[in-house]
């Protein structure tokens, strides 16, 4: 075989699969590994693809600063949404001290926790409104507004995280990538993120499946420092990188 028709062929397979790894190429080709390594080298070198550790996945979907409204993204992926909060909700233990991201998915989430004995903080107008309605112990960070996701982000909202330590903290996301970690559109968005993640003993991300092979404008944290509770992954790369639990599969 040609060396653009390996090429050719090699993109035609990881398009199709969005990630594959070079085992499973070498047998599909019926070519030595060695030489599925050159080729993704150039590949990925040529920006056709992208080399990770062991194989190789699709070019991931640059999103930039661009972010949907908290009414337009409340009616996305509602069941799979919904079966993340359910499970979510399970892990919460009578001495936790919760950190509630803001985000859609993590106000579905304060619908379905039960535990009246736990102590929260969140940074979502939403949530802080449906924590007392349930008569949770609750706090609300302080700061600066954000209309679009009706979260307080900004420096002062960042100085009153930095007081607590977190047991637990359950976080949104707009984009998982491999390379990129959690991306969200916004830098004052994402200082917050970044700051709960790291006041907090175990982090977890609630993000549907559509999240995957997205980046947006800054990175909040590397995929290793947080945990993935999605209704299913789309492929195992991931879970080379971090604990995923998939609870639609």
């Amino acid at each position: 075989m040609l060396t653009q028709e390996r090429y050719q062929s090699i993109l035609s397979i990881v398009n199709d699969k969005k990630a594959v790894t070079v085992a499973e190429l070498a047998a599909v080709l019926n070519i030595s590994e060695s030489t599925v390594r050159r080729d993704l080298t150039a590949l990925d070198e040529l920006g056709k693809l992208k080399k990770v550790f062991g194989g190789a996945t699709s070019i991931t979907k640059l999103e930039g600063v661009f972010e949907d409204n908290v009414s337009l993204r409340e009616t996305m992926m509602s069941a799979e949404k919904t079966e993340i909060a359910r499970y979510s909700a399970t892990l919460i233990n009578d001495s936790d001290f919760v950190f509630i991201d803001s985000g859609t998915t993590t106000s579905r989430l304060i619908d379905f926790i039960e535990n009246n004995k736990a102590t929260y903080v969140t940074n979502g107008i939403v949530h802080a409104r449906k924590l007392v309605q349930k008569g949770l112990n609750a706090y609300m960070i302080g700061g600066k507004v954000k209309p679009a996701t009706e979260a307080v982000v900004g420096a002062e909202g960042i100085s009153n995280l930095r007081n607590f330590n977190f047991s637990k903290a359950f976080m949104g996301t707009n984009g998982i990538d491999i390379a990129a970690g959690f991306t969200t559109p916004d830098i004052e968005e994402a200082m917050m993120k970044e700051a709960a993640v790291n006041r907090s003993y175990m982090a977890f991300i609630l993000a549907d499946h559509t999240k995957f092979r997205r980046v947006f404008s800054v990175t909040f944290s590397k995929l290793k420092k947080c945990c993935i509770i999605t209704d299913s992954m789309p492929d195992t790369m991931y879970m080379k990188e971090t604990i995923i639990k998939e609870v639609m599969k």
